[in-house]
C-alpha cells in the first residue's frame, strides 16, 4: 500500500496545469510544498473556417476538420510535465511519484513515460484535484492512498 511518506512527489494535474508536490513532513502528518507549476500553452483558436481540399472528382470539394486545440494544448502540458520528472528523476531528485489527475490526463502522462520514469510511480488516483489548497490535497490524497 503506498503511503505519503518523507520524499514523495506528487503530481496535481488537469488538462490546463499541473504542480509538483513534494512531501516535507511525515506520513501521519503530511505537508505539502510546491516544487513546481505549469501551465497549458493557449494555443491559437481559429478564427477562420475550416480549409477545403479537393476530391477526385470535377468540381468536388471537402472541409478539413478543425483541430482539437484543447487536446492540443493538453498534451503540450503531458509532455512538458513528463520531461520534468524525467530530468528529475535522472538526477535522483526523487524515488516515488503519486499521480493525480483525471483518467484522460492519466493516459496522456502514461503514454509519454518510459520504463525509468513509470517504475517510480507508487499510485495514480484518477480526481481532479487542481482547485484544492495543499493541506485539502494532503489530506485526500493520504486518505485515497489509505483505502488502497
Amino acid at each position: 500500500m503506498a503511503m505519503l511518506t518523507k520524499g514523495i512527489w506528487i503530481v496535481v494535474a488537469d488538462s490546463e496545469r499541473a504542480m509538483v508536490l513534494e512531501n516535507v513532513g511525515d506520513t501521519r502528518a503530511p505537508e505539502l510544498h510546491q516544487i513546481h507549476r505549469l501551465e497549458a500553452v493557449e494555443v491559437a483558436v481559429a478564427s477562420d473556417r475550416p480549409g477545403r481540399m479537393n476530391d477526385n472528382g470535377p468540381g468536388q470539394k471537402s472541409a478539413m476538420e478543425q483541430p482539437d486545440f484543447g487536446r492540443l494544448s493538453a498534451d503540450g502540458l503531458a509532455a512538458d510535465l513528463v520531461a520534468y520528472l524525467d530530468k528529475h528523476a535522472t538526477k535522483g531528485g526523487f524515488e516515488r511519484l503519486v499521480l493525480v489527475a483525471p483518467p484522460q490526463v492519466l493516459g496522456a502522462l502514461r503514454d509519454r513515460m518510459e520504463g525509468p520514469l513509470r517504475a517510480r510511480i507508487s499510485a495514480e488516483l484518477p480526481k481532479t484535484l487542481t482547485g484544492h489548497p495543499l493541506p485539502k490535497i494532503a489530506e485526500l490524497v493520504a486518505e485515497a492512498l489509505s483505502k488502497g
